[in-house]
């Protein structure tokens, strides 16, 4: 891995913390205002939507993350693509594959876009 695809992948983990999906100021200064998300719920969301509604859920949600790639696409676009086991408290488990796309803007890295497929599970 070079340095971007090293810090991408510490800014993707750390979107899956506890710490950072709890904070409204964490996850203002890692979403661009441009944000948006095609969750595995089927819905769509922006920025404002996410800011209102990650910092309050009650769930404990743990993440297991795999098959991590991060392409460079150009200096300040990078995608990246990889799997995750999520449970969720303790007993409901979803993978999903996923998708971002991480922009850089005014020296900082922003999510600019992101995609969650849930895996059919026999």
């Amino acid at each position: 891995m070079n340095d971007i695809q090293k810090i991408i992948y510490e800014l993707e983990l750390s979107l899956l913390t506890p710490e950072i999906r709890s904070s409204f100021d964490n996850l203002n200064n890692l979403l661009s205002d441009d944000f948006i998300e095609f969750g595995s719920s089927g819905l769509v969301y922006n920025k404002k939507e996410i800011l209102e509604r990650l910092p309050n859920t009650d769930e404990k949600i743990e993440y297991k993350v795999s098959d991590f790639i991060a392409t460079v696409l150009s200096d300040t676009i990078v995608r990246t693509t990889f799997k995750t086991e999520r449970i969720i408290n303790d007993i409901d488990k979803v993978i999903s594959l996923r998708s971002s796309i991480w922009k850089k803007e005014n020296e900082n890295w922003k999510l600019f876009f992101h995609q969650g497929t849930p895996v059919k599970q026999d």
